[in-house]
């Protein structure tokens, strides 16, 4: 699909209809004043986009971008929604070498909004995964280079560790760790699997530890040492399939698109592959809804320069 066809709707193409859908998503009860909190008590002032909070304590001016990713940013408002389009729906990701040639902007803006936009897809406060005994897949994988750390051939330890946790038809949470023991994995475990998951994973004895110690309802594995990918037991299907299968689309993104990613970064690439994966079209999210759930996730955070990572 070629850029003009792509962008051919208002709020791509200037900046008041763009503001216009901003305040759509972000204010859907009417002006909401990021200094007092009250809702649909402002009034606009004779400056494009800004508000005057009309609460006799605050009388404070605000925009939509306040208190946003998106906060004191000199991109213009269209050029936004055309990064936050491109980086929700396309599944490996966009390089700021790509934004910064699509969008026509400075190649260090580019990458810094990248960034930014990635801090929109970060998740907090989710629920446990696997509830109702639903099954969970976990696996670790290893990528980039530790900095300070000698290439080692045919070995893992000079390499950034990722642990993912996968819930089949469901959402994916991953975490950058210092390692692939048991003290690694039992925080990540306790926080994010519901005792009644029925857990899966390889034969990685570490699992094992923190299932006896958390009292997981469930736990199999399967022997990838014996070539072993996939066992039935009844109507049970055992494997790892599903959380390789996130692994096979984060690692052709992290190597094909990005290429390089820096040790103290990466936890904002994996927020970036597990928002797409979570909210992909399998499970009836389409490009739009998407990009409006990102959008909807800058509220409430800032990514400065000085405090980028």
């Amino acid at each position: 699909m070629s850029k003009i066809s792509l962008f051919s709707e208002p709020h791509f193409q200037n900046d008041e209809a763009a503001r216009a859908m901003l305040e759509s998503i972000l204010w859907p009860d009417g002006p909401v004043c990021p200094h007092c909190g009250i809702v649909d008590s402002a009034y606009k002032t004779k400056r494009a986009g800004v508000y005057r909070c009309a609460e006799q304590v605050c009388r404070k001016d605000f925009s939509v971008t306040m208190k946003t990713v998106m906060e004191r940013s000199h991109i213009a408002l269209h050029k936004w929604l055309q990064a936050f389009h491109l980086m929700t729906s396309s599944k490996k990701g966009v390089s700021a070498h790509q934004l910064h040639r699509t969008l026509s902007i400075g190649y260090e803006a580019a990458w810094f909004m990248a960034h930014r936009i990635r801090e929109s897809m970060r998740a907090g406060g989710l629920s446990p995964l696997g509830g109702g005994g639903k099954v969970v897949e976990a696996d670790e994988t290893y990528i980039g280079r530790l900095k300070g750390q000698p290439v080692r051939r045919g070995g893992s330890t000079h390499k950034n560790t990722v642990v993912t946790l996968v819930e089949r038809g469901g959402s994916a949470r991953s975490f950058h760790v210092d390692g692939n023991t048991a003290g690694d994995l039992l925080p990540i475990i306790r926080a994010n699997l519901s005792r009644e998951a029925q857990l899966m994973t390889d034969e990685h004895r570490g699992y094992k530890v923190v299932v006896e110690l958390e009292g997981i309802a469930s736990h199999d594995t399967v022997t990838h040492s014996k070539d072993e990918y996939v066992r039935y037991e009844g109507d049970k299907v055992i494997s790892t399939n599903t959380v390789e299968g996130y692994y096979s689309i984060f690692k052709r993104g992290m190597k094909g698109v990005y290429q390089h990613c820096a040790e103290k970064h990466l936890h904002r690439y994996l927020s970036e592959f597990d928002f797409r994966y979570s909210n992909r079209s399998a499970l009836g999210v389409n490009d739009g809804e998407r990009r409006t759930l990102a959008i909807k996730g800058a509220a409430g955070k800032r990514l400065t320069y000085r405090g980028r990572h």
